[in-house]
């Protein structure tokens, strides 16, 4: 099975962080969705990234720029159903997603995520939280290209809530340990830009 095609969900207007591009904020001096492009690049087989708004300020990336096709910034499935129609476009038979304020993903996210899919080919990501129960993160997915007009009627019907669409196809879930800390912390303010950066000088 060739390698499914990345997709880096930058499309949320960062309201808990002054607004912006919260992937364009620093983080021990790169970019944040830097890391998390250094992490999901030797995964995949190629890159995107779902953004909003005008693409030249992302261009630099020289990723493509992958807006949503549904008006009034519907959330991350969104954001997964514009990377499933680029990877259709691209022949491939499914993507993998990553948020772009999280840098600590696991390196072996993709085949743990390929390794536990459901029958349907879908699987989330989890991770235990403080009290040890399991908690998924449903921005990191791998999601077949074969579900992408289910996933666009349902959008279009009104469904917001991923875990209630992923639920209903038979996700898989993949569980990465939380120690020394749970892979999945995100950076949603300023105050988690300094923990971020404390966390990547003791890994």
């Amino acid at each position: 099975m060739s390698l499914p095609l990345g997709v880096i969900l930058a499309g949320g207007r960062a309201t808990r962080m002054g607004g912006g591009d919260k992937g364009l904020r620093m983080v021990a001096g790169q970019r944040l969705i830097d890391h998390v492009i250094g992490r999901l690049a030797p995964q995949c087989g190629a890159l995107a990234i779902n953004a909003n708004g005008d693409p030249a300020r992302l261009a630099g990336f020289g990723l493509p720029i992958l807006p949503d096709s549904l008006p009034d910034h519907p959330g991350p499935l969104a954001g997964v159903l514009a990377g499933l129609d680029w990877a259709a476009s691209q022949g491939a038979r499914a993507i993998v997603t990553a948020a772009a304020d999280t840098p600590f993903f696991p390196a072996d996210l993709v085949a743990r995520l390929i390794a536990r899919a459901g029958p349907s080919g879908l699987c989330l990501a989890a991770s235990p939280d403080e009290t040890g129960r399991i908690q998924r993160h449903p921005t990191f997915g791998l999601w077949p290209v074969a579900l992408r007009e289910d996933l666009r009627t349902a959008l279009t019907g009104g469904l917001r809530k991923i875990v209630i669409w992923t639920d209903a196809h038979d996700a898989g879930r993949a569980v990465f340990d939380n120690t020394p800390f749970d892979p999945f912390f995100n950076v949603n303010t300023p105050e988690d830009i300094v923990t971020a950066a404390a966390l990547m000088g003791s890994v």
